[in-house]
């Protein structure tokens, strides 16, 4: 019961931080995501987003740029993801919106009368952040930009300051200069995965493909689905409908690495925790032999009587299937109860800073449960072979000459 409780709780606490992990990085990444092969600008996106709109499954498309360069605020420089987004249609693919934790989803050049965008945005920062002091840029105005929370920290910015972003696309040889852009940050997002947090900002799709140098072209096309499982299946449909050079990749492949160690380590522990039922299948095994050593002179005389060996090993064997099945029921139920408990009243905690979850997630699926309880059965039964097989094998007379 204990071995079969623990590997309950311990697989459903793995499906649960699995979960989490999947859910926090496919909100900040689309479900599935259209480029060209070798990652070459995509020129006719949107006869393409117009094709993908016929396409089942298909719920939400956004294009997007993604480049690599630096952000600069006074002597502090720090490397970045620098990703152009469409402000209007990146709702309909991930998460980002609302994982604005100060400010807002500003990124296009805006004039500024006296209650312009930027006067809103610090209002929001103020009453997000404790009054806390903003600076509100004057002179015409520029492009917005949106930080992680943790570049954010390290660059030492806050809503309407002013940086500059670096892209080394534009050095040629050595002579020639990198292209620069100078943006306001209009916001700043928390997702609670820190290599995003640490790395990406956002800008427009205009300003990215000047920044880039990519003229009307994009990187590609991010696609959000009806169902997260369908991915797979939309994949080998835009291979056959456009072909090459288009290079459909879904959020596994996106992150192909950490799901595959995830569900290898789900397994390991699987393997490992069922060590435990051993364990008290050999308790079985030790308990089963002294009852045959205790038993003897009934077996014999059972089989003086006309008993047959296959009738005396049925005995033990049915005899450790019940305690087997009875174990099993007593595991999953206790192991069902304390994961409900879990996740109805969060009895467990965790220390917020260090895993960004507060509680234990849990997630419970009918699929462990079948594997554990069959995992547990097959140990039990294997454990009453040998001694079913000692007391069917006992001859009478020894058994009632000795006993």
């Amino acid at each position: 019961m204990i071995g079969v409780a623990a590997l309950v709780i311990v697989m459903s606490v793995m499906n649960g931080f699995e979960s989490e992990v999947r859910d926090r990085i496919i909100g900040q990444d689309a479900h599935l995501k259209v480029t060209l092969f070798h990652e070459e600008p995509m020129k006719d996106w949107r006869q393409t987003m117009d094709k993908l709109k016929e396409l089942p499954h298909v719920e939400g498309l956004s294009p997007y740029i993604d480049g690599k360069g630096m952000l600069r605020r006074g002597r502090s420089i720090e490397g970045s993801i620098i990703k152009g987004i469409d402000e209007k249609t990146v709702g309909q693919v991930g998460e980002l919106p609302e994982k604005i934790i100060a400010g807002g989803l500003f990124l296009k050049p805006r004039p500024k009368p006296k209650s312009s965008f930027i006067d809103s945005v610090s209002e929001s920062w103020q009453a997000n952040s404790g009054n806390l002091p903003v600076s509100k840029p004057k002179g015409k105005p520029i492009a917005g930009i949106i930080l992680g929370r943790q570049i954010s920290f390290r660059l030492g910015v806050t809503i309407g300051d002013t940086l500059i972003a670096v892209s080394p696309l534009g050095m040629t040889s050595m002579l020639s200069t990198p292209s620069m852009a100078k943006f306001i940050v209009t916001g700043v997002f928390e997702t609670g995965i820190y290599e995003y947090d640490d790395a990406y900002s956002f800008i427009s799709i205009e300003s990215a493909q000047e920044l880039f140098e990519l003229g009307s072209a994009v990187s590609g096309i991010e696609m959000k689905l009806d169902k997260l499982e369908n991915a797979v299946k939309l994949q080998g449909i835009i291979e056959d409908e456009l072909g090459y050079p288009y290079f459909p990749r879904t959020w596994f492949d996106m992150h192909k690495t950490l799901f595959t160690w995830m569900r290898l380590e789900k397994w390991l522990y699987l393997i490992l925790l069922s060590l435990i039922i051993m364990v008290a299948a050999f308790n079985i095994v030790s308990s089963q032999i002294m009852m045959v050593l205790e038993k003897r002179r009934e077996i014999g005389i059972m089989k003086a009587i006309g008993a047959t060996r296959e009738g005396i090993m049925r005995i033990f064997l049915y005899e450790g299937i019940i305690i087997g099945t009875v174990g099993t029921a007593a595991g999953i139920l206790l192991g069902y109860i304390v994961c409900w408990a879990q996740q109805t009243y969060k009895f467990f905690s965790l220390p917020g800073d260090v895993y960004l979850l507060t509680y234990f997630p849990v997630r419970m699926q009918l699929f462990d449960f079948i594997i554990i309880a069959v995992v547990s059965m097959l140990l039990t039964i294997l454990a009453t072979i040998y001694p079913a097989r000692q007391a069917g094998s006992l001859d009478p007379v020894d058994a009632i000459r000795y006993e």
